[in-house]
């Protein structure tokens, strides 16, 4: 029985090459980066060498990186402290964002009182962009949290044009961009975002390790206190090893990222074609299945099962080797559905399983042939 995995929406496999330039740097450059020394003096080289090349890939200077833990502390960064720190009162939002946004949105509006407003979606999960200027006129210091691609069904933001929005209102902007970066090219010179985050273990790089872009003289303030790391945004002793491996991750991304991004087209495309030959009666939620209005990485389908065979289906497609998901990893476990789906799906389909499928350049057609077959055999 093959082991196929499906999820890299959820984590990717680290590279190769990522992993034995971390085993050097761990063996050889053990010293703490704040240290005087020429132990710390190596480490801190490896770490601002590290920032220059992660900035050059947005075109942004290296004191607009700041190394984090991943996305989620990152964004927990900008939202708490344009709250806290730039006396944000309005929260411009949609309800189909990571949970790393809208549960710091929700602490947020408990410690500050702050104003929130969700933007209307279309029935296929896009932002209503009419909605969103209307939203921007409200006249009060407002930051517009959008994400550049949904983890659950692909949808891609007009990056562009909201940042343009934003700044004819005034407003700050800023991304959740984990599912992009390393996927996509982004010129931040060219797209005036405010803020950004990212996280190596999307692009094949290192768990624990990401970082927020905040445009200089943005004035934020740390949300972890200590020392003085990171610009003094972010106090702690910097993993060296994590910092070189997002470093080389990202760089094998972008050098590779017109020939990786055709081969992971054809498999979504190819995985497309044989659920609806197989399958006919399958649906793809929001654009999932359209290859220019959705990330070329994922597809979200909603199968003919009824809910009382669906009820083990990720279990069972677990005991056959595949591993997929039916949302965000962060949500396993949780007994609530997708909120992503339930506010694009009719009462109807959200009662089908929907699960999601993930790809990457590690993935096959014949683990694609061998994934359609199985779902078959539920479906039949």
């Amino acid at each position: 029985m093959p082991n196929v995995y499906f999820d890299n929406a959820a984590t990717t496999q680290i590279r190769d090459e990522v992993i034995t330039t971390m085993v050097e740097v761990m063996k050889t450059n053990y010293g703490n980066a704040s240290s005087s020394h020429s132990f710390g003096r190596s480490s801190k080289s490896l770490i601002e060498k590290s920032r220059k090349a992660v900035a050059g890939y947005l075109n942004v200077s290296a004191s607009e990186i700041i190394f984090t833990s991943g996305g989620t502390e990152a964004d927990n960064l900008i939202l708490l402290s344009a709250v806290r720190d730039l006396k944000i009162t309005h929260i411009i939002t949609s309800k189909i964002e990571h949970h790393a946004v809208l549960h710091t949105i929700y602490q947020l509006v408990k410690d500050y009182k702050i104003t929130v407003s969700f933007v209307d979606l279309t029935p296929d999960g896009d932002i209503d962009y009419g909605h969103l200027e209307t939203l921007l006129k409200s006249g009060t210091k407002t930051l517009v949290s959008l994400m550049h691609i949904n983890n659950e069904i692909g949808t891609i933001l007009n990056l562009k044009y909201v940042a343009a929005l934003c700044k004819t209102y005034n407003a700050l902007f800023h991304s959740d961009t984990v599912q992009s970066v390393g996927h996509y090219k982004m010129d931040l010179q060219d797209i005036p975002v405010d803020f950004l985050t990212a996280a190596a273990h999307k692009f094949h790089g290192p768990k624990g390790v990401g970082f927020a872009f905040i445009r200089k003289n943005s004035r934020l303030k740390p949300l972890i206190f200590g020392g003085e790391q990171e610009r003094g945004l972010r106090a702690g002793t910097e993993s060296v090893h994590n910092i070189v491996g997002i470093e080389v991750a990202l760089k094998s991304a972008y050098d590779h990222l017109e020939k990786e991004t055709d081969y992971i087209k054809g498999i979504k495309h190819y995985f497309i074609d044989k659920i609806k030959t197989e399958i006919p009666n399958a649906t793809f939620n929001g654009h999932s299945a359209d290859l220019e209005k959705s990330t070329y990485t994922l597809v979200n389908v909603c199968l003919p099962i009824p809910p009382k065979k669906a009820a083990m289906l990720l279990f069972q497609l677990d005991l056959k080797g595949i591993a997929c998901s039916e949302g965000s990893a962060c949500q396993s476990g949780s007994s609530q559905n997708s909120h992503v789906l339930n506010e694009i799906l009719s009462a109807e389909d959200l009662q089908k399983p929907s699960i999601r499928f993930s790809f990457s350049i590690y993935n096959t057609k014949e683990e694609v042939d061998y994934v359609v077959g199985v779902l078959k055999e539920f479906v039949g």
